[in-house]
């Protein structure tokens, strides 16, 4: 299963980023392989819409599931639309993340946790 988790850094040891959107990488898991690849998000910098071209790059790469610390409407929307699964409230390493993921402590959300557009309000 490939999951997709937000992150500070291209590396396991990096934080959790706490935006989706706007997070700095991607860090795609493979949870067969343990194999990962950090993906930059190019678009994290985006006047708008950066919620949604983060979906959509999700969806083209084939996760299933997304690890981050929270998740706006629009993106919720757009992972949902793609059938992909949205853990929030992820803290921590990237490793610890995947971690609690893989011994099944983390559990999806139905619904969007933050408001639109509240990534743009916290700058790392």
């Amino acid at each position: 299963m490939k999951i997709a988790i937000t992150s500070t850094g291209p590396k396991l040891e990096d934080k959790v980023d706490p935006r989706f959107g706007r997070c700095r990488y991607f860090i795609l898991f493979d949870t067969d392989t343990n194999k990962f690849e950090a993906l930059e998000n190019t678009g994290a910098q985006g006047m708008g819409g950066v919620g949604i071209q983060s979906g959509q790059i999700m969806a083209d790469k084939g996760v299933e599931t997304v690890l981050t610390g929270s998740c706006g409407p629009n993106a919720f929307q757009t992972l949902q639309a793609a059938g992909i699964k949205v853990i929030t409230g992820v803290s921590d390493s990237v490793q610890e993340a995947i971690d609690k993921f893989k011994s099944g402590e983390l559990k999806a959300i139905s619904q969007a946790d933050a408001a639109a557009h509240s990534g743009m309000k916290r700058e790392k």
